[in-house]
């Protein structure tokens, strides 16, 4: 039986998910902001057309946004994993195999019916979606990867579509690729944009129709890969299983400026913790860790400054990490300088089944069971009743440097305080 690709999006997932938690948002134009209420990182399609441009900073649409009665939403991270979770779940059982892409896009392969059509299954999966989560849905249909991300961005594009194109259903594909700049071809970065653009290559057209030997030797078989999926000939597999990471990296921008040498440990003891909770969920321990801070590439000034250490034995016990980051502060740490952004990379990771001991290791593999046993129980705790429930004491009570968002919603699911009360009259 033949099969086809689609690519899944929610659309305008950070304000989407908004509107889905709160219905008193819907048909409401709605922007949710970066980290520390920077710029505009999502805009419901209602504020779409009011054009608010995505990546503007707040401080200067503020008076425009409350003029035309703009809701603005702070970045609501515990928010938008779990609905992410939900939606990827909730396609599963629609699908024969699905590739998670991002948090909110996903590339699937599914079998076709005996006359070939999938608009009735696009729309039932859209309806489905919509009313169990809240969350709009467009499904890209094609067969390869890059086809089905331009199938996706004309379902979402063209409102006569409703959400669902199946680009399969065509035999002639070019109005669709004339249409679409090289530049917004899926697998195109900058470099590769400009070098076709130097060769008058415009639109995904041209990219398809040039002489494969002059693409090979620009992007060698990375280039014969994007020009056959433009084709039609899948070339790029689903990937159900995603390689380890080699690197995991927390950091953040200050509130405000962090000048002492307590409060930039207590920022990047903060870092450490989330980074040691992401390993253990990823089970994998590091064998390196490094500690960075900087101030403002706009101030006079401007200061960067990197430590590294190596641990003697690989981990993901937040002690651990927490004592060999700590150490690395007043190596970067400066007097009179005004940090704004200070960050942790945990480096040489490996699989958490494979610990390599060494004769120097202090301690013993009882020692190690019951500090893993203790990790699970305090990741436990802060899963059930919320990131932060069980703290380490080098992080602060509540620091004045934690990132800003005045704007936050309520996170209602995935804490049980944020559950929205109803009360009936009897």
């Amino acid at each position: 039986m033949a099969e086809a690709l689609a690519l899944i999006d929610a659309n305008n997932f950070y304000a989407s998910c908004e509107q889905a938690l709160d219905p008193a948002l819907l048909g409401k134009p709605v922007v949710v902001l970066s980290n520390n209420d920077g710029c505009v990182v999502s805009r419901s399609s209602e504020a779409r057309q009011l054009g608010i441009g995505m990546g503007k900073p707040y401080f200067q649409i503020a008076e425009q946004l409350e003029r035309h009665g703009v809701v603005v939403r702070s970045s609501n991270y515990a928010l938008y994993g779990d609905m992410s979770q939900r939606l990827m779940s909730s396609l599963e059982p629609f699908v024969s195999e699905l590739e998670v892409y991002s948090i909110d896009e996903a590339f699937v392969r599914l079998p076709r019916t005996g006359h070939g059509d999938l608009s009735d299954w696009a729309s039932e999966l859209r309806s489905r979606i919509r009313h169990n989560l809240g969350l709009p849905i467009a499904i890209g249909l094609a067969s390869s990867k890059v086809l089905a991300k331009l199938a996706n961005h004309t379902a979402k594009g063209d409102h006569r579509h409703a959400g669902v194109f199946d680009l399969t259903r065509y035999s002639n594909h070019d109005p669709w690729l004339e249409r679409t700049p090289v530049e917004e071809v899926w697998g195109v970065g900058r470099r590769l944009s400009r070098w076709c653009h130097m060769r008058g290559i415009r639109n995904a057209l041209q990219l398809r129709d040039m002489a494969s030997g002059e693409l090979k030797a620009k992007a060698g078989v990375v280039g014969l890969r994007l020009q056959l999926e433009l084709q039609g000939v899948s070339c790029l597999p689903l990937d159900d299983s995603p390689s380890a990471k080699q690197e995991t990296c927390v950091s953040r921008s200050f509130s405000r400026a962090v000048c002492s040498e307590q409060e930039l440990r207590e920022a990047v003891a903060s870092y450490v913790s989330r980074a040691a909770e992401k390993l253990r969920r990823q089970r994998q321990r590091a064998g390196r860790l490094t500690v960075f801070a900087r101030t403002s590439p706009f101030s006079a000034g401007f200061y960067s400054q990197a430590a590294s250490s190596t641990l003697t034995l690989a981990s993901n016990d937040t002690a651990v990490l927490l004592q060999a980051a700590l150490r690395l502060v007043p190596r970067i740490y400066r007097p009179h300088k005004r940090f704004a952004k200070a960050g942790v990379l945990l480096q040489e990771l490996q699989p958490e089944n494979q610990l390599q001991w060494h004769l120097l290791s202090q301690l013993s593999s009882e020692d190690l069971q019951r500090r893993e046993a203790l990790m699970q129980s305090i990741d436990r705790l802060n899963h059930r009743y919320g990131r932060g429930t069980v703290q380490w004491a080098a992080c602060g009570l509540q620091p004045a440097w934690m990132m800003r968002r005045e704007q936050l919603s309520h996170a209602a699911t995935t804490r049980l305080s944020d559950l929205p009360l109803v009360w009936a009259k009897g």
